[in-house]
């Protein structure tokens, strides 16, 4: 069974959550109130969000996070790839070598890459906002005004 995991689970959550206020700074205590999940969890998630460039964090007392693209613009691969690596269904990806003890023998090496490239272009077509069943609500028009 093909299966994400718990964090990009829950960094879903965090982010449908901080679209409903696309453009204000909000904190890890705030967002965990409002998810409903542990706060060192949704801090965690965000750090990876930050590294991953999704979510901007701002340092200080007034600090927080806040996204770094309205939901809309945000597809799901950069999500799962941020929490659980690239996106495929087996172990050799697009020509990776020395992940299998069976490679020199493997009749479909290099087969499953039509597959996993599918699987992420299908993914790529699906927004956050989507999952979360936001439209272009008036803080991500708001947001997409304050970047241009």
């Amino acid at each position: 069974m093909l299966r994400l995991s718990r964090l990009t689970d829950y960094a879903v959550v965090v982010l449908a959550r901080m679209g409903e206020e696309a453009t204000a700074l909000q904190s890890a205590p705030g967002l965990a109130t409002r998810t409903g999940l542990p706060e060192p969890t949704v801090a965690k998630v965000l750090k990876t969000l930050a590294q991953a460039g999704v979510v901007e964090g701002l340092r200080g007392a007034r600090g927080g996070y806040r996204l770094a693209k309205p939901l809309p613009d945000i597809p799901l691969t950069e999500v799962i790839v941020a929490f659980d690596g690239p996106i495929a269904l087996t172990a050799c990806v697009d020509g990776g070598s020395g992940l299998c003890e069976s490679e020199h023998l493997c009749p479909v090496r290099g087969r499953w890459d039509p597959v996993n490239t599918a699987i992420r272009d299908a993914l790529e077509k699906i927004s956050v906002a989507e999952l979360a069943g936001h439209a272009l609500a008036p803080a991500e028009a708001d947001f997409r005004l304050a970047a241009e």
